[in-house]
């Protein structure tokens, strides 16, 4: 038998599951597909949401030739082939080439790809994983539309998995299954059209019997909802941004939920850092201490590794979220180095800089106080550039501890 996948492949829009969002009646892209005026385009999303096939779909609906080609393993010269053959593609109106996970064309590979787009012999639908502003060429984005796939629904799935059981009852395999079967594959293929396909086909292929029974039971057996989440990639990226965001927004939950996903892909320095990082920019002077439980809970997750780390994690993930928050640090350190790049920030003050040698005098250095040498520890004096003067990059947040520095200070500087 076919893989159940590929058997399933629906050739008409109408038939195509998911992706409401671009596709549904009346959005420009079912509006190109149904007017047959199929443009160059690059669909962005994860794995198994639907992207060749729909690349394929297209094609059908303009009668190109279509070819596929895998940037993994294809070349500049089979693209270069399928165009010197364009002469003898009798009753087809040109060709679509499908390129999958195109971000792994190098950039010279990409350079001369344009030159294909550009002379219109070939209408260009490009596939990745990853973020296409950031692996894609520009001058090849600046000339394709951009379409964003998202991880289908469990209902979109079972609706997809219901279709393939008929199809396979209509070739004369009998199978008996359970809605609740069909909606636990949907639940653990996490919006992957692809997966629950072939968790479906395994179901059924992995049965010797004459009836095939397709029951929650049996799908739990075979095994799959056990594997190992992507560690690296965009979508492991916009986890560690989800888990960041999470505790920024003192959300606990949800902070737990995206630290879980991205323990299933066991990346655990990438972990530690992410949360180390959030320690500093976004709990920050609010209650600073955070950065020295954070670096033991760390050090201490890293010694005893997985499956044990993803307990202390948890309790830093908790504590993070659920303190006061501050990004006073962040912001200083980053308007100060914005400063560095726009403006003239002029030299170190004369009383500041190094007088340890002889000759420093004769140089102008000196004038330095020593504030250890004056009441409370503080002695007015300029510190900042002259072309600085008055700049301020820390600004006190409304939080217990720096709203006691404010007042600390105040006090001793009026």
């Amino acid at each position: 038998m076919r893989p159940l996948a590929d058997l399933m492949r629906p050739s008409k829009l109408e038939d195509f599951v998911g992706q409401q969002q671009i596709l549904s009646e009346g959005k420009p892209l079912y509006n190109l597909i149904k007017s047959r005026n199929i443009c160059n385009c690059i669909f962005y999303g994860p794995p198994g949401t639907g992207k060749t096939t729909l690349a394929n779909i297209m094609a059908n609906y303009v009668d190109k030739k279509f070819y596929k080609l895998n940037a993994t393993v294809a070349s500049v010269k089979d693209i270069q082939d399928i165009t010197n053959n364009m002469d003898n593609l009798l009753n087809y109106n040109g060709v679509v080439l499908y390129i999958d996970e195109l971000q792994h064309f190098n950039k010279k590979q990409q350079q001369a790809l344009l030159e294909f787009i550009e002379d219109g012999r070939i209408t260009l639908i490009a596939s990745t994983t990853e973020n296409p502003y950031f692996v894609i060429h520009k001058a090849i984005i600046s000339r394709c539309n951009i379409f964003s796939f998202k991880p289908l629904n469990t209902n979109d799935i079972i609706v997809g998995l219901k279709k393939s059981i008929e199809k396979l009852i209509a070739e004369g395999i009998e199978i008996e299954y359970s809605e609740e079967s069909l909606i636990y594959i949907g639940e653990i293929s996490q919006g992957d059209y692809r997966k629950a396909y072939n968790i479906l086909e395994l179901a059924i292929n992995s049965q010797v019997r004459n009836v095939r029974v397709i029951s929650s039971e049996y799908i739990e057996s075979l095994g799959q909802s056990s594997m190992r989440a992507d560690s690296s990639g965009d979508e492991f990226y916009n986890l560690l941004s989800a888990l960041q965001k999470s505790i920024r927004g003192s959300d606990p939950d949800a902070a737990i939920h995206y630290l879980a996903r991205l323990i299933k892909g066991g990346n655990l320095t990438a972990i530690v850092r992410r949360i180390s990082v959030i320690a500093a920019e976004d709990i920050g002077l609010a209650f600073p201490n955070a950065l020295s439980v954070v670096n033991s809970g760390i050090e201490l997750a890293l010694k005893v590794g997985f499956p044990e780390a993803q307990i202390i994690l948890s309790e830093i993930v908790i504590y993070l979220a659920t303190l006061p928050k501050s990004n006073s640090a962040c912001l200083a350190i980053m308007h100060a180095m914005s400063d560095l790049e726009n403006i003239n920030f002029g030299d170190v003050p004369m009383h500041l800089k190094d007088a340890h040698y002889s000759g420093a005098a004769n140089l102008g250095v000196g004038g330095y106080k020593y504030p250890h040498d004056y009441p409370n520890n503080y002695v007015r004096q300029k510190y900042l550039p002259e072309e600085l003067s008055g700049k301020i990059y820390y600004k006190e947040q409304n939080n217990r501890y720096e709203e006691s520095l404010k007042k600390y200070w105040k006090e001793i500087k009026k």
